[in-house]
């Protein structure tokens, strides 16, 4: 589908939002450091935005599923000052050991939004700071899957020495733009 068109596919706690550890209170959401203006950036240079995130909180019964989506609308509404809205947010809301169609590193989230919305995944990149995010873009055929080391991305990072796919390192969500925007030209 080279028609379509180019998106970033975003995890959120860790990569746009200061991880917490199983966030429920939309009070507490903090955008890291540079996110707005970036993912600003990345809107106005032509790519459809969207969160996918794994909520497995919601499958160990941490949160409801409506207090996940109160902190996806604070979310929403920080990037809202950027001018940026999301097209949409996917979510896997099971715990690891539970059977799940969405949950990362599954692609499935990709596909959905490649089917709902004519997004070209060959000219996307998928963004997150923990390996399933990193191998969700691979199984989805991403351009490149990018890790932040925000978040737990330092952590996961020596994971990756080994790789099977595209992929580039960059400190936080705050150098992104550069990086799908150096390339897109």
């Amino acid at each position: 589908m080279s028609d379509g068109k180019p998106a970033i596919f975003l995890d959120r706690d860790g990569t746009l939002i200061v991880e917490t550890g199983y966030l429920h209170e939309p009070e507490k959401v903090e955008l890291i450091p540079g996110a707005g203006e970036a993912v600003q950036q990345l809107a106005e240079g032509g790519f459809e935005l969207f969160i996918v995130t794994n909520q497995a909180g919601i499958g160990r019964g941490h949160y409801t599923e409506e207090q996940m989506h109160a902190v996806n609308e604070r979310v929403a509404g920080e990037f809202a000052k950027f001018g940026v809205a999301f097209r949409k947010i996917y979510f896997a809301p099971e715990a690891p050991d539970q059977p799940s169609r969405n949950r990362k590193p599954s692609p499935q989230m990709l596909l959905d939004a490649q089917d709902e919305f004519g997004i070209d995944l060959a000219a996307s990149y998928m963004i997150g700071d923990k390996v399933s995010d990193i191998e969700c873009g691979w199984n989805a055929g991403v351009k490149c899957s990018v890790l932040v080391r925000t978040g737990y991305g330092r952590e996961h990072e020596p994971q990756l020495s080994q790789t099977p796919g595209p992929l580039a390192v960059i400190d936080s969500i705050g150098d992104l733009a550069n990086l799908a925007l150096g390339q897109a030209e």
